[in-house]
């Protein structure tokens, strides 16, 4: 990213007053700074404007990006803000402020012309330059015949010198499509099948409504894998890497406060063992291993798990063998990191004991963190939970609390 966007990002974020640090740029930069901020601070962005400010900003909008910003101001503030665009960005906008923007139609434009298949390209080429005209945006050009899609026709095929005798129907691609209420996170899964394609998104009874675009969706694509790495770190959605310190507080205590209870579950099961920590310190050194090796391992599993969930690969009815496997695998792992570290134990300690107690430890808990890292995602998914942001706390609560217990038991019993 340019270092002169990302430092004036840094300045709205920190001022008191971020409109008027936001009318000193550009009007090139106003819109690639307000779309690189995150949502939180679009609003705060928005709620510093006067009405003055937000008109200037969004007359230089295409329709779909008008939408975006309006969608997050005040109803009033909306309409007298729509009421001063010209009659056919005011029409787009509005008509894409029906849609929620998490759906296929809050992510589609509405830059395309339709084409019956018998028209000749002399028709098709008049009717994009008549659109160019009117809008200054290239249109996609959808082939229709009569009220079915039958795909897109490629700008090229309009260059040709005997267009009058060009069948359209020779030249037509396919183009995927999708229900205007379809969720951003299948409409991406439909560009990761279809990569080089824009997808036509359909009304009800199966009428051309608008076109996304694979730049649309990197936005999408960028949040989800933002919101996945959040999940699994217990920061919330809305926080920003450009949020002072009290809403990062605000954001993670919670989260902080439960993991601390866990933490003392921990605790409790290491000081049932106190005494045998007492008579044989080097247990303590080894500790850290065998939990931090289990909770590794059963993060492994669920982030499989988790994304066959996501996938439909996979259910709480149909996860016995996911499980079986993972238990598998994770006893052949706890077996390989097991012999080195009783290796290990056995040279630098001189321990041939110690070295048994780690490494049988370390295939149990491995063994622990496959059942449990794949169990539980399956059975919050069941319960209407989901297991990206619930699954972590878990899972490592299972491998501390009965790693320690297996090591510490067995230390007890051998050593």
């Amino acid at each position: 990213m340019d270092a002169a966007l990302e430092t004036a990002q840094q300045t709205i974020a920190s001022s008191p007053t971020p409109a008027a640090e936001f009318d000193a740029l550009s009007p090139g930069q106003r819109r690639q700074v307000f779309f690189l901020l995150p949502e939180s601070l679009r609003e705060s962005l928005l709620a510093d404007m006067d009405d003055e400010q937000l008109q200037r900003f969004v007359r230089r909008l295409d329709p779909d990006e008008v939408a975006d910003v309006l969608g997050l101001v005040a109803d009033e503030r909306r309409a007298t803000a729509l009421e001063r665009l010209d009659a056919n960005r005011r029409e787009k906008a509005e008509f894409l402020l029906d849609f929620g923007p998490e759906s296929a139609a809050g992510l589609m434009r509405l830059n395309y012309v339709t084409v019956g298949v018998d028209r000749d390209l002399a028709t098709v080429a008049d009717r994009v330059q008549k659109y160019e005209a009117k809008t200054g945006e290239v249109p996609t050009i959808l082939v229709t015949e009569g009220d079915e899609l039958l795909g897109q026709l490629p700008g090229q095929v309009l260059g040709m010198s005997d267009g009058d005798a060009v069948d359209l129907r020779d030249h037509v691609t396919s183009i995927p499509t999708v229900a205007y209420d379809t969720d951003d996170a299948e409409v991406a899964t439909v560009f990761r099948e279809n990569p080089e394609s824009s997808i036509a998104v359909l009304d009800d009874d199966k009428s051309i409504m608008g076109i996304i675009y694979a730049e649309d969706l990197l936005r999408v694509i960028n949040e989800q894998a933002g919101e996945t790495l959040y999940e699994f770190t217990g920061v919330r959605e809305e926080e920003s890497i450009l949020d002072g310190p009290f809403s990062k507080v605000r954001y993670r205590y919670k989260w902080l406060i439960i993991n601390l209870g866990t933490a003392f579950l921990a605790a409790g099961m290491v000081g049932f063992f106190e005494d045998t920590i007492a008579a044989f310190t080097l247990l303590a050194v080894y500790m850290p291993v065998v939990a931090g090796m289990g909770g590794n391992a059963g993060t492994q599993s669920m982030a499989v798990t988790v994304r066959g969930l996501a996938l439909e690969q996979i259910s709480l009815s149909t996860g016995s063998r996911a499980i079986r496997n993972e238990i598998i695998a994770g006893a052949a792992n706890g077996f390989i990191t097991g012999v080195l570290v009783a290796v290990i134990a056995s040279v630098f300690n001189k321990s041939p004991l110690l070295g048994l107690v780690l490494g049988v430890s370390m295939v149990l808990n491995l063994v622990i963190a496959g059942f449990f890292g794949t169990l539980i995602p399956l059975v919050l998914e069941r319960v209407g939970k989901d297991p990206a942001t619930s699954a972590t706390i878990f899972i490592t609560t299972a491998t501390d609390v009965l790693g320690f217990f297996i090591f510490l038991g067995l230390a007890q019993s051998v050593l």
